[in-house]
């Protein structure tokens, strides 16, 4: 009877723990394919768009993406 509830737990805590490192393995690689935009990529960005990027238009589209983001 102890065995059988000791065994489950045991069982559970190994699924857990596996299960912890598979997602923030698979969390690193998308992140690393897939990097968080920054300011200086917003900036590249508009220059290829054939805009001026100015500070302001900056702070204004990153905090768009950060309310985006939040939703």
């Amino acid at each position: 009877m102890w065995i059988h509830i000791l065994g489950y737990t045991l069982a559970v805590a190994a699924g857990i723990a596996i299960g912890f490192f598979i997602a923030r393995k698979t969390m690193m690689s998308y992140l690393k394919k897939n990097p968080p935009i920054n300011e200086q990529m917003l900036r590249v960005m508009m220059m290829q768009m054939g805009q001026n990027p100015s500070q302001k238009k900056i702070n204004q589209m990153m905090k768009a993406m950060q309310k985006q983001q939040s939703k």
